[in-house]
């Protein structure tokens, strides 16, 4: 073997050789297996451009489309107990937390964020469900106690991302106390006369939904999100018949009364700001005029009494 076959050709092939695309170039749409460039998808938040599926995002992103100008302060959150049951299955429950916080990037499954959404104080609550399925523990029910509690210290409306497979086994009753305490700071927004706004994501099931999650004055979810306490498959086992079709999701909950209204993620902003100006201005937009009552303002002569209004 000279010089040729051992030093140069192999330099050759690897010049030739072509780079291998990074992995996170293209996504893969769930619902009609579109190939879609990342770049493009992340300009569509996270929506399909070809059958428009709203694909699972994250808190930054959600913050990043809902407030002003992107501009928003997250608050830092309680600590809790992290394994207070020393709870084990096939893997530790710290080492499972470790793995979703390096995934992740995020301390819990709910991070909370406040600013102006269209020039208005709001509070926003997001559930990540990338972070061991959105599950409730301690610690989101902890941020959600948080979220209200600074939204009644800044008079603003509270708006929450709902997006969970339900409680935290591993925390075990703990994590089921939650609930209760979750319906309690509900309670005292609606108290302070703010409003409680839910949008709920796909998906959103199990303790979440039988708390916090439908207790919103205005109950929002984006298009065909599952939405429910047990899931379809569970339902059927249970009660041995076939369900409608779309059983669960967005538009048949809507169509049965469940929700307020099914809003398209590119309009949820602009929805979202609509619906805190109703509730929180309570300024009006115009001078009130008051007009005269036949018969009783006007006298029969047609003429305006004195210190009446036109």
């Amino acid at each position: 073997m000279n010089w040729l076959t051992r030093t140069v050709l192999p330099r050759i092939r690897e010049l030739a050789r072509k780079k291998d695309t990074p992995d996170n170039l293209w996504s893969k749409c769930p619902n009609c297996g579109q190939m879609i460039f990342a770049k493009e998808l992340e300009a569509n938040q996270n929506v399909c451009p070809k059958c428009d599926h709203h694909l699972r995002i994250g808190a930054k992103q959600r913050f990043a489309a809902l407030f002003d100008n992107g501009e928003y302060q997250t608050i830092e959150l309680p600590d809790v107990i992290q394994d207070p049951l020393g709870f084990r299955d096939s893997k530790r429950y710290p080492d499972r937390l470790k793995d979703a916080r390096a995934k992740t990037g995020l301390r819990d499954a709910i991070t909370v964020a406040h600013g102006a959404l269209t020039g208005r104080d709001v509070v926003v609550a997001v559930q990540n469900f990338a972070f061991m399925g959105g599950s409730m523990g301690m610690a989101a029910g902890e941020a959600l106690i948080a979220a209200a509690t600074l939204a009644v210290s800044q008079r603003a409306a509270l708006i929450v991302f709902a997006a969970a497979g339900g409680a935290r086994m591993q925390e075990g009753i703990l994590s089921l106390m939650q609930m209760p305490r979750t319906v309690i700071a509900v309670q005292r927004l609606r108290e302070a006369h703010l409003p409680f706004i839910v949008v709920l994501t796909d998906p959103t099931t199990g303790g979440v939904t039988a708390s916090y999650a439908m207790l919103g004055d205005i109950q929002i979810a984006e298009p065909g999100a599952l939405i429910g306490f047990a899931g379809p498959r569970v339902i059927e086992q249970t009660i041995r018949e076939t369900l409608p079709q779309g059983f669960q999701r967005s538009e048949y909950l809507l169509e049965h009364g469940m929700l307020d209204m099914v809003v398209h993620r590119h309009s949820l902003r602009e929805t979202l700001g609509r619906i805190v100006g109703l509730l929180v201005d309570p300024t009006p937009r115009a001078d009130v005029v008051h007009l005269p009552r036949p018969g009783i303002d006007v006298p029969p002569t047609g003429e305006i009494p004195h210190g009446a209004r036109r």
